[in-house]
């Protein structure tokens, strides 16, 4: 476990190779974001609190996709605007899943805790797929589409780290089925039967 715990940190070191050690600028939440970031605090309203994030725990998985994301991005810990990293905690109820989703924002890197995540990325041309267990650590490149499933007897804990601050995230099946699209059309373009298009519809909270 303190090896998981190191890897885990060095990865988010990394991710901040670029950054000046001796410069930073904590997000000032009340501003709009951008870009390039949050507008930074006063420096004279910035304590240690905002360099520390607590919440790291173990999410509620009772939902649709049985998962929970603790996220520790710019919006929940100031303290990594402009820094270019950000980290999560991904906790998998048995049989539960993260669905195919992209970051355009960010590489992703993700450290196995506890249990077993089968995990892949696809490109155009390629799959690749590896069923992790704890010790493993698997990159997901910068705008790939990708997933997780447990695929263990049991609840599955991996840690994330992202090379952006806010690494945003596209799930297919919200895409797809969250929208106000007619359901033939969306029927025609996935090749599913309309009834199948409307069953899903109303798990995702499309309309249409």
């Amino acid at each position: 476990m303190k090896m998981i715990h190191f890897l885990f940190l060095f990865a988010l070191v990394s991710f901040t190779s670029h950054a000046s050690v001796n410069d930073f600028c904590v997000a000032d939440l009340k501003g709009p974001d951008s870009p390039s970031g949050y507008q930074c605090k006063p420096p004279n309203t910035v304590t240690v609190d905002d360099f520390v994030f607590s919440g790291f725990v173990a999410g509620n998985t009772t939902n649709t996709f049985n998962a929970a994301l603790t996220s520790a991005f710019v919006t929940d810990f100031p303290g990594v605007n402009g820094l270019g990293v950000s980290a999560a905690r991904l906790d998998i109820a048995k049989g539960g899943s993260i669905p195919m989703h992209t970051h355009p924002a960010a590489t992703e890197l993700l450290i196995m805790v506890e249990g077993q995540i089968t995990a892949g990325f696809m490109t155009p041309t390629a799959l690749y797929t590896k069923t992790l267990k704890p010790g493993d650590i698997m990159v997901f490149p910068q705008g790939q589409l990708h997933f997780q499933v447990n695929s263990g007897n049991g609840k599955a804990t991996a840690f994330l780290a992202f090379s952006s601050a806010n690494p945003g995230a596209q799930l297919l099946d919200l895409l797809l089925f969250g929208n106000t699209l007619p359901s033939d059309l969306v029927a025609q373009t996935t090749f599913l039967d309309v009834a199948q298009v409307k069953k899903l519809k109303a798990r995702f909270g499309g309309r249409g």
